[in-house]
């Protein structure tokens, strides 16, 4: 099953110009680079629903800690492991 999975941006690490940018993104104990090109609006600290390796839209915090919380009681974050 394919989710969006909500994520913290930690840092901004490629920007190749106002558009295309590439970010350091938590999830839990995980890092993975995600493209933010999708959501230009955000910034290091904000967290965003991350669906393929693409940040697709910027969450608060509230419900990114309630919607991880419920993928892991699912069992659903395990293949966020299994891919590093």
């Amino acid at each position: 099953m394919c989710l969006a999975i909500p994520g913290k941006i930690e840092s901004i690490e490629n920007q190749l110009d106002e558009i295309f940018r590439i970010g350091k993104v938590s999830f839990g104990e995980i890092k993975k680079d995600i493209n933010l090109s999708m959501v230009p609006e955000a910034k290091v600290g904000d967290y965003v629903m991350v669906h393929v390796g693409v940040a697709i839209s910027v969450v608060d915090e509230e419900e990114a800690k309630r919607t991880f919380d419920l993928l892991m009681q699912m069992g659903e974050v395990d293949e966020l492991k299994d891919s590093e």
